[in-house]
Protein backbone atom coordinates (compact mmCIF):
# COMPACT_ATOMS: atom_id res chain seq x y z
CA UNK A 1 0.00 0.00 0.00
CA UNK A 2 1.57 3.06 -0.65
CA UNK A 3 2.59 5.97 2.01
CA UNK A 4 0.64 9.12 1.48
CA UNK A 5 3.03 12.18 0.44
CA UNK A 6 4.24 14.52 4.32
CA UNK A 7 1.88 11.37 5.99
CA UNK A 8 2.89 11.11 9.65
CA UNK A 9 4.09 7.27 10.57
CA UNK A 10 4.29 6.27 14.00
CA UNK A 11 6.39 3.07 14.68
CA UNK A 12 6.06 2.32 18.31
CA UNK A 13 6.23 -0.52 20.93
CA UNK A 14 5.54 -0.83 24.96
CA UNK A 15 9.20 1.76 25.21
CA UNK A 16 10.17 3.06 21.93
CA UNK A 17 8.45 4.80 19.41
CA UNK A 18 9.29 7.20 15.95
CA UNK A 19 7.35 9.70 14.71
CA UNK A 20 8.47 9.57 10.76
CA UNK A 21 7.62 11.80 7.80
CA UNK A 22 7.22 10.51 4.42
CA UNK A 23 9.03 13.33 2.06
CA UNK A 24 9.12 11.01 -1.16
CA UNK A 25 5.88 10.29 -2.99
CA UNK A 26 3.67 7.53 -2.41
CA UNK A 27 4.94 4.99 -4.38
CA UNK A 28 8.89 6.50 -3.66
CA UNK A 29 9.04 7.04 0.13
CA UNK A 30 11.54 8.97 1.93
CA UNK A 31 10.77 8.34 5.57
CA UNK A 32 12.86 11.22 7.59
CA UNK A 33 13.02 10.51 11.57
CA UNK A 34 11.00 13.66 13.15
CA UNK A 35 10.88 12.55 16.81
CA UNK A 36 12.78 9.48 18.89
CA UNK A 37 11.82 8.52 22.23
CA UNK A 38 12.85 5.46 24.13
CA UNK A 39 12.08 4.67 28.14
CA UNK A 40 13.95 2.22 30.65
CA UNK A 41 11.44 -0.46 31.29
CA UNK A 42 13.07 -3.60 33.17
CA UNK A 43 10.97 -6.49 34.00
CA UNK A 44 8.49 -7.06 36.83
CA UNK A 45 10.57 -8.78 38.73
CA UNK A 46 13.38 -6.15 38.97
CA UNK A 47 10.69 -3.18 39.55
CA UNK A 48 8.79 -5.01 42.65
CA UNK A 49 10.43 -5.43 45.94
CA UNK A 50 7.83 -8.09 47.13
CA UNK A 51 5.97 -11.03 46.57
CA UNK A 52 2.08 -11.02 45.85
CA UNK A 53 0.48 -10.83 49.08
CA UNK A 54 -2.87 -11.81 50.85
CA UNK A 55 -6.34 -10.56 50.55
CA UNK A 56 -9.72 -11.33 52.82
CA UNK A 57 -11.65 -13.19 50.46
CA UNK A 58 -14.76 -14.51 53.23
CA UNK A 59 -16.71 -13.70 56.06
CA UNK A 60 -15.06 -15.88 57.84
CA UNK A 61 -11.85 -14.13 57.51
CA UNK A 62 -9.63 -16.96 55.13
CA UNK A 63 -7.83 -15.11 52.78
CA UNK A 64 -6.86 -15.85 49.33
CA UNK A 65 -3.28 -14.77 47.53
CA UNK A 66 -3.90 -11.93 45.13
CA UNK A 67 -1.69 -11.93 41.38
CA UNK A 68 0.98 -10.29 41.05
CA UNK A 69 1.20 -6.87 39.68
CA UNK A 70 3.14 -6.80 36.15
CA UNK A 71 4.75 -3.48 36.80
CA UNK A 72 6.67 -3.74 33.35
CA UNK A 73 3.08 -3.86 31.29
CA UNK A 74 1.68 -1.59 33.22
CA UNK A 75 4.58 0.70 32.14
CA UNK A 76 4.21 -0.04 28.45
CA UNK A 77 0.24 0.68 28.77
CA UNK A 78 1.24 3.96 30.50
CA UNK A 79 3.94 4.57 27.26
CA UNK A 80 1.43 3.83 24.79
CA UNK A 81 -1.04 6.36 26.32
CA UNK A 82 1.39 8.97 26.57
CA UNK A 83 2.08 8.42 22.47
CA UNK A 84 -1.80 8.67 21.83
CA UNK A 85 -1.38 12.07 23.73
CA UNK A 86 1.61 12.95 21.56
CA UNK A 87 -0.76 12.26 18.51
CA UNK A 88 -3.77 13.88 19.68
CA UNK A 89 -1.52 17.59 20.17
CA UNK A 90 0.14 17.18 16.75
CA UNK A 91 -3.32 16.52 15.46
CA UNK A 92 -5.13 19.07 17.24
CA UNK A 93 -2.12 21.49 15.82
CA UNK A 94 -2.70 20.74 12.46
CA UNK A 95 0.65 18.97 12.23
CA UNK A 96 -0.64 15.80 9.87
CA UNK A 97 -3.68 15.11 7.66
CA UNK A 98 -2.53 11.14 7.31
CA UNK A 99 -1.38 9.25 10.13
CA UNK A 100 0.41 5.45 9.49
CA UNK A 101 0.72 3.46 12.97
CA UNK A 102 2.93 0.30 13.40
CA UNK A 103 2.28 -1.46 16.42
CA UNK A 104 2.45 -4.74 17.78
CA UNK A 105 -1.07 -5.74 18.88
CA UNK A 106 -0.59 -5.21 22.26
CA UNK A 107 0.28 -2.00 22.06
CA UNK A 108 -2.03 -1.13 19.18
CA UNK A 109 -4.67 -2.37 21.28
CA UNK A 110 -3.36 -0.01 24.28
CA UNK A 111 -3.10 3.00 21.81
CA UNK A 112 -6.68 2.33 20.47
CA UNK A 113 -7.79 3.25 24.13
CA UNK A 114 -6.56 7.15 24.08
CA UNK A 115 -7.41 7.85 20.00
CA UNK A 116 -8.86 11.47 20.05
CA UNK A 117 -11.48 11.97 17.53
CA UNK A 118 -9.00 14.34 15.68
CA UNK A 119 -6.68 11.22 15.56
CA UNK A 120 -9.24 8.90 14.01
CA UNK A 121 -10.49 10.82 11.60
CA UNK A 122 -6.28 11.01 10.44
CA UNK A 123 -5.64 7.62 10.59
CA UNK A 124 -5.63 5.79 7.14
CA UNK A 125 -3.97 2.69 8.29
CA UNK A 126 -3.18 0.39 11.56
CA UNK A 127 -0.71 -2.37 11.14
CA UNK A 128 -0.09 -4.89 13.66
CA UNK A 129 3.57 -5.59 13.79
CA UNK A 130 6.25 -4.54 15.53
CA UNK A 131 8.54 -2.49 13.20
CA UNK A 132 11.19 -0.36 15.85
CA UNK A 133 14.04 -2.67 15.50
CA UNK A 134 14.04 -2.72 11.71
CA UNK A 135 16.46 0.18 9.47
CA UNK A 136 14.20 3.24 8.42
CA UNK A 137 15.05 1.95 4.67
CA UNK A 138 13.12 -1.70 5.77
CA UNK A 139 10.53 -0.26 7.74
CA UNK A 140 9.56 1.51 4.08
CA UNK A 141 9.46 -1.92 2.04
CA UNK A 142 7.29 -3.20 4.74
CA UNK A 143 4.65 0.01 4.58
CA UNK A 144 4.57 -0.65 0.96
CA UNK A 145 4.37 -4.22 1.49
CA UNK A 146 1.28 -4.26 3.56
Amino acid sequence: MNIPHQALVLVADGRKLMFLRNEGDEVHPNLQVEEHHEQDNPATRDQGSASPGRAPSGPNGISSAVGQTDFHQLEEDRFAAEAADMLRKRALAGDFEQLIIAAPPTTLGELRKHYHKAVKDRLVREIDKDLTGHPIDRIEQLLLAK
